[in-house]
Parts: C-alpha cells; structure tokens; sequence
C-alpha cells in the first residue's frame, strides 16, 4: 500500500515538473500566428506586423489565400513562414447567394483550423477584421485550446461591408454583426486604425483598443529626380503613354550634357489605387475628369494635358474600364497599368497629385493608400469622410472634396497655369512641409511604442 503511495507521488510530481517546463518553455517561445482571411499580398498592413515581428525575435507564421505576391521582405525573411490556405470552390453562380454563404463559411471554418492546428505551436493569435466570419470565431476557439492568446486588429466593421452590397436589414448581416460582437469581446487585446473607432469599440462594444495608426513603410519616401527619370524611363518600355520625344526622355523629364531636367511644358500627372470595391466611387473621379476636359477645351484655359493612373484590381475594375473606354478625350489620358510591389511606391513619388476615394463603409477608418502617398512625399486629394481629418488637413497637407464638382474644382486650381504658377507653388511647399513632418514617424517606430509592449 505505502510502495502504491510513493508511486502515485512520484508520478504526480513527474506530471507536475513536466507541466512547469512546458510552461516555462512556452513563455521563452516568441510564436506569434497573423491571420488574413484575404490575399496576403494585398493586405499592407498586416504584412507591416509580420515584418515588425520578425524584426523583433518573433517566429511568425503567416496565414492567408494566395493572390498578389507578398513583400519580397517577407518571402525573404527566415523567420516569417507563409501558409497558404485553399481558395473556396467558386460557386456563387450556382447556388443562392445564402447557400453559397454557407458552403464558403464552412469550407473556410475547416481549412483554417486544419492550418492553425497543423502548424507549430502559437504563444499569440493575431488576426485581422475584417473578415469577422468565421476568422474570429475560430480562432477564438484555436486559442482556448492552445492557450495562445488571441488579439484583433479592428480595420473595419464586417458587418458595414456586407451591408454595402446587402442592406442593413439583411439577415445575413445581422447575423455577422452579432458574431462580429459576441467573439470581438472576447479577444484578450485590441488594436483599431482610429480614435473614432476607439472610442465606438468603447460605446458600442465596451471594447477597449489600443489606436495604431498606419504609417508608411521605409520605401514609401520620396525620390531624386534622377532616380524618377530612370523610372519613368523604364516605365516608357512597357507602356508607350510615358514615352518622351527622344530616346533618353519621357513626357515628364529629359537628360542633357547638364543633367535630368523636368521639361518645361509637360502634362500634369495624377495617381490613384484602389480595390474596385463598393466603397469606392469612380465615377466621381471620371466626372471630375470630364469637367476638365471641358475646360480645356475652352480658349486660354491654361491647364495641361493630365496624364492619370490607377493602379489596383478587383471587382469592379471590368466595370469602369468599360466606361473609360467610351471616353473619346483630347487632354486627358487614363491608364490602369499592372505594377510591383517596388513599383509602386517609385509611381507616388513621382506624381503632382493623389486622388483617394475611399468612403469608409463604418466612417471610422482611414485610407492607407493616403499613408502610402504622404510617406512619398505626395499631396492628396481625398473623399472626405467623419473621421478624415485625423490624417487628411484640408488645406494644411491636402485637400478634401465631397463630390464630382469640388474634385474637378481643386484639380484645376492645382494644374493652373502648371508648372510656373508662383502663388500655387507656394501652396504645394506648405504641402510639403507638412508632408516632411508626417515622414519622420515610420511604422516599425510607431509598431514598437504601441504594439511591442502588449507582447513582451
């Protein structure tokens, strides 16, 4: 009996050694799992984490559809591993559109955890929302059973997306929206992209998050004029439109004995990106597009040709190409060019102005495309929104209009009498210096004072 006891003993102290060893492994693990229930390549922000993370000793893995190509840093970065999860059977054209929901939340809900349970072991659970159904949920439930600990990063409301090609009143999103509630409270830490969806996560929600706004990554700065002649040159070779009068110049810049010069009489450049989404509104843009075409049509307009690019694909980019394409215009030119990653940031710093058009379906986040073109040194003219003006000043670092009219008014009052008006130039240094200003913050800088220490 007493031989019984000293085993039982021994056995449970055993258990209890080997319990505190895998407690204190864990701790001394540095795991983090970041889950985007989209494209990884067009997710900027949490590719951002990843990065941060890696940078500061965390083993990251990496979940997410595959797409557009991540940065090159992440396929690179040895302590950043990708899991791709498979895209759901594409049936939307066979089933109602609430049995096709179905299917794909299931698909996705077994996928996911197949993935999280397959892969090593996670000290946290970092996740992005939207989508809200079915990432939060299960990785709720992923974290109950590994005891990692689960974290949201609140980009939006899933529910307001939905709601833009449904209604309010649909079912389907009154049933995201109590998901999106019920397992959004039970997150462990919170971060959100604005004060004002701070304080609704507080009001509505009882939510507490911590504000992370986006800041431009170090290649999103601006560049030489060299450094843009040889882009734009390098452009010029896939899309005629850049291409100059000589071999070594394109519209905007030249090369002489002297040097890169900008040419004198050059058209106005403008360049915007979007995801072809409901929440953004083209038709505003090739409105404003149309007024000024008619006003350079009218005698001593003084504006230039504008050359115009969008950049990005989505659903509805069919859509507009198909009502550019009916536009038969004499000084403006529009073109949806394919570009990479590097590509993209050499674009904004070369360009005069930005255009955003992103409406914010929950009116509480903000356009990280503008992000991108403050950090290349680009003003912005931007669809103005509730909470716009926690990134957007008008008139101090930009500009903000709210219809078809007031873009098409700001676009030739940027491009009067372009590019030797005095008053405008000293408009756009004012731009610039609070432009400068803006650049000094990065994100792995403004990552590690706000989201570093929720993981030490």
């Amino acid at each position: 009996m007493l031989g019984i006891l000293y085993l039982v003993f021994a056995i449970s102290l055993i258990l209890l050694i080997i319990r505190q060893l895998w407690i204190y492994n864990r701790k001394q693990i540095k795991n983090v799992c970041i889950v985007v229930l989209g494209d990884l390549g067009r997710s900027p922000r949490m590719q951002y984490h990843a990065l941060s993370f890696a940078k500061e000793g965390f083993d990251v893995d990496f979940i997410g559809y595959p797409g557009s190509s991540p940065l090159q840093e992440i396929q690179d970065n040895p302590r950043v591993t990708i899991h791709y999860l498979r895209p759901p059977p594409p049936l939307e054209n066979t089933l109602s559109t609430f049995l096709h929901y179905v299917i794909k939340v299931l698909w996705q809900s077994v996928t996911l955890l197949y993935c999280l349970f397959s892969k090593r072991i996670s000290n946290y659970i970092f996740i992005q929302n939207p989508p809200a159904i079915p990432t939060i949920p299960i990785c709720w439930f992923y974290g109950i059973l590994s005891q990692a600990k689960f974290m949201i990063d609140w980009h939006n409301y899933a529910h307001s997306l939905m709601a833009l090609s449904l209604t309010k009143e649909h079912t389907l999103v009154k049933v995201a929206k109590f998901i999106e509630t019920f397992y959004g409270t039970k997150a462990q830490c919170n971060f959100c992209v604005t004060k004002a969806m701070k304080e609704d996560l507080r009001k509505e929600w009882h939510i507490e998050a911590q504000v992370v706004y986006d800041r431009p990554a170090n290649n999103f700065k601006s560049i030489s004029l060299k450094d843009k002649h040889e882009f734009l040159l390098e452009l010029s070779k896939k899309y005629e439109v850049f291409r100059g009068s000589t071999e070594n110049s394109t519209i905007f810049t030249e090369s002489t004995k002297e040097g890169i010069n900008l040419l004198p009489k050059r058209p106005g450049f403008i360049v915007s990106s979007t995801s072809w989404t409901e929440d953004e509104d083209f038709s505003i843009l090739i409105n404003a597009l149309q007024e000024y075409e008619n006003a350079c049509n009218i005698e001593n307009a003084a504006l230039p040709d504008l050359l115009c690019v969008i950049t990005g694909k989505g659903p509805l980019k069919e859509f507009y190409t198909s009502v550019i394409k009916l536009k038969r215009w004499n000084h403006v030119t529009i073109i949806m060019p394919w570009l990479e990653n590097e590509e993209y940031p050499k674009l904004l710093a070369s360009a005069d102005l930005g255009i955003c058009l992103h409406t914010s379906s929950s009116g509480l986040d903000l356009p990280m495309k503008v992000v991108d073109m403050f950090g290349c040194g680009l003003p912005v003219c931007a669809y103005s929104f509730a909470c716009l003006s926690e990134l957007v000043k008008h008139d101090e670092n930009g500009y903000v209009f709210s219809n078809d009219k007031e873009l098409a008014a700001h676009l030739q009052s940027w491009f009067f009498q372009f590019p030797d008006n005095e008053s405008q130039e000293m408009i756009r240094e004012k731009f610039q210096k609070e432009l400068h200003k803006f650049q000094e913050i990065r994100w792995h800088t403004n990552w590690s004072l706000n989201v570093l220490p929720c993981f030490c």
